[in-house]
């Protein structure tokens, strides 16, 4: 969430990033005058326990001397003190729980760089990578590829656990956990720390990270425990510094995570109704990155630049976009989108995710590093590497063969014992 001082000071930029998504002001306004209304409640009742403070030296005073009446006379002055601090007290933290809970609500200040749109329709082109497959005979889309090659059981994933879970099989299966190491060792050697996180969050660290409001329905919760598991590993990544001040020398702290995820979400009908695009469980690698406010743009260049070189040495054809402002979400404050080519059905979908989200997540978290003039909140990054179920599409649709097998990229060769082409079951 924003900082207060933004409300308090800086409302107009406030209001000008939301002209920009074209949200109404009203959020902001209540944030500001329940703000008011907590200042002079919890400023009255500092007048009020002065007055009692004072009262309280006058009686004994009085005591001391031997004036009960004056003392008597101090005391009925004083009598309903006490319940109107308690009346004030009370008033206070009804003011300060709503405006903290309309905070939660209001969207981080988006970069001046982020395009203006109304959706993802105005989302801007970046650039485009790699060569775009021409192939010489008729595509085949991902989900008849994996289902003649019985590298995917659906069927039975379905039975035994419901629809969107899939059992992975074969040379697909060592293709998935190929591409995790590959990716893993790519990021290590950049300097990223390998992390494996809990699959499970408690309410209040993930509130932390993402809005719940709009988040919670796509998550699975964990019964009687309150747990949720996880979507991303980039929320527990995000979330372990919970409440902690950061000292200086340990930014940047950069890891990379790697998890299974699990994800309610549907997805429009066609590509996402069969195969392995759009499922509840997945493994994805993530880029996390902490570090002080003066150097988050720069690290959010290295996260993009990562993810553009890992996806380049996998010789597949995508494109970049940039995302627009009515596509944006809550949490960032500008965000790349990695679209890969799908020849099977002719279209560029997304398989990586690269944000900044300044302070936004850190105000939350209540997520701190220490200055010469205080502490400060940090800001946090996240990109992803590598969704494994969407990459393993991208690769089967660009390097399909005619007869039905693929092609493994030449990067993933080595952690497949030197296997140049995926074998059917």
């Amino acid at each position: 969430m924003l900082d207060i001082a933004m409300f308090r000071e800086h409302a107009d930029i406030i209001r000008a990033d939301h002209d920009k998504r074209n949200l109404p002001h009203d959020n902001i306004d209540a944030v500001i005058r329940l703000d008011e209304e907590w200042r002079q409640a919890r400023y009255d009742s500092d007048q009020l326990r002065k007055v009692r403070n004072e009262a309280a030296r006058g009686i004994a005073g009085a005591k001391k001397s031997g004036d009960t009446a004056a003392a008597d006379s101090i005391m009925a002055e004083v009598k309903t003190i006490g319940a109107q601090i308690d009346a004030l007290t009370e008033r206070a933290d009804a003011c300060l729980a709503e405006r903290d809970a309309l905070r939660m609500r209001v969207p981080n200040i988006l970069h001046e760089s982020v395009p203006v749109g109304e959706d993802d329709q105005k989302n801007t082109l970046h650039s485009l990578h790699g060569e775009k497959v021409e192939l010489d005979f008729e595509p085949r889309t991902h989900n008849d590829l994996v289902e003649a090659n019985g590298w995917v059981d659906l069927g039975r994933g379905a039975k035994v656990a419901g629809s969107r879970f899939y059992f992975l099989m074969g040379d697909l299966a060592r293709l998935e956990m190929a591409l995790q190491q590959y990716t893993a060792n790519f990021l290590v050697e950049r300097g990223y720390t390998l992390v494996q996180p809990p699959l499970m969050m408690n309410r209040e660290a993930y509130e932390g990270v993402t809005d719940l409001a709009d988040f919670e329905t796509v998550m699975y919760g964990v019964e009687p425990d309150k747990f949720y598991l996880i979507a991303t590993s980039e929320h527990p990544l995000t979330a372990m510094r919970m409440d902690e001040i950061i000292e200086p020398a340990e930014l940047p702290v950069k890891q990379v995570g790697i998890s299974q995820c699990f994800r309610r979400e549907v997805g429009a009908h066609g590509l996402s109704d069969r195969g392995i695009w759009r499922v509840h469980q997945f493994t994805k690698i993530e880029q996390i990155i902490i570090c002080k406010p003066e150097d988050s743009w720069q690290h959010h260049e290295e996260l993009f630049e990562n993810a553009l070189e890992l996806w380049d040495s996998l010789g597949l054809h995508y494109r970049v976009v940039n995302i627009c402002t009515g596509d944006m979400g809550s949490i960032a404050a500008k965000k790349y989108d990695l679209e890969a080519w799908l020849p099977g059905v002719s279209e560029y979908k997304e398989v990586v995710s690269c944000s900044n989200c300044t302070d936004y997540q850190a105000n939350r978290l209540r997520m701190r590093y220490r200055t010469t003039d205080g502490n400060a909140a940090v800001h946090t990054l996240n990109s992803t590497a590598v969704a494994t179920s969407r990459a393993l599409v991208a690769i089967i649709e660009q390097n399909q063969l005619e007869d039905g097998r693929v092609r493994v990229p030449e990067v993933l060769q080595a952690y497949m014992g030197g296997q140049e082409v995926l074998q059917s079951l």
